[in-house]
């Protein structure tokens, strides 16, 4: 697996951080060249110096955030500029907010939609008709856990990744009789900056390196699977749901996010 992609060009969004660095370091270990774009400038040259070195592979930035709806449009251009034909698209970008609807600016809400969905449904538009024509390609999207289920409390981004995960699922029927693999990787709790960001390091019990999801989803993608739930009692977990009304599901989630009284 880890030279599926050797000497073929990859473009990873989000990658100045958790499971986009540990993405980029398991691609270019396997000789795969790297687009790399996120928010943070110094980050993404720091990280493309680091494996350009290490691995004698070619990479290129774009430092951009998707939450500006020009964007995907703005990466679609300069790769096309630079002569990359992208083999591997990686939806990885994406962030969370944790509380209560109304005690969230909205702003965050409306740029975690753009994020996490339209941004992500915009990239995959604009590189899937050259995948298409070619026959082959790969997208993988970071799902999650959460999207199996409503979850009180973090509502907005659970939405945002149930939408990616059917996307992706979707996509993929879509695809296959154009040699073009789909897959929605659905890591848990994380070691990461999201929670952080997303103000839920409360959360953080019993995560999983971003090393081992990484590399859970690109083994998936490579073998065709349409998605892949990270760890196994994530796995039990997510699948067990069905078992249980969603209502009462719901209601279990709820009583483990429910903010605590101070």
């Amino acid at each position: 697996m880890i030279a599926e992609w050797r000497g073929k060009w990859a473009l990873i969004t989000g990658a100045s951080a958790g499971i986009g660095v540990a993405l980029a370091k398991e691609l270019a270990a396997g000789g795969a060249n790297l687009v790399l774009t996120a928010r943070r400038q110094e980050r993404l040259e720091e990280l493309a110096r680091e494996l350009a070195a290490k691995h004698k592979i070619k990479t290129a930035i774009f430092a951009a955030d998707l939450a500006d709806v020009s964007v995907p449009e703005k990466i679609y251009a300069f790769t096309r500029t630079q002569g990359i034909i992208v083999e591997l698209l990686v939806n990885n970008a994406g962030f969370g907010a944790y509380g209560e609807l109304h005690s969230v600016e909205v702003k965050r809400l409306l740029d975690m939609v753009q994020v996490n969905c339209a941004a992500l449904v915009h990239l995959t538009r604009l590189y899937v008709p050259d995948m298409v024509a070619r026959r082959s390609g790969d997208i993988l999207i970071l799902a999650s856990t959460a999207s199996f289920q409503a979850v009180p409390y973090i509502s907005t981004y659970a939405a945002t990744k149930a939408f990616d995960l059917l996307f992706a699922e979707g996509l993929a029927e879509e695809m296959k009789p154009y040699g073009v693999r789909v897959c929605a990787l659905c890591p848990g709790s994380t070691e990461s900056e999201f929670h952080v960001v997303a103000g839920q390091e409360k959360f953080m019990r019993k995560a999983e390196t971003a090393e081992k999801v990484a590399r859970t989803g690109l083994k998936a993608l490579a073998a065709g699977k349409s998605y892949v739930i990270s760890g196994l009692g994530n796995y039990l977990g997510a699948q067990g749901e069905r078992l249980v009304p969603r209502r009462m599901v719901t209601r279990i989630a709820a009583g483990m996010f429910k903010p605590r009284e101070r």
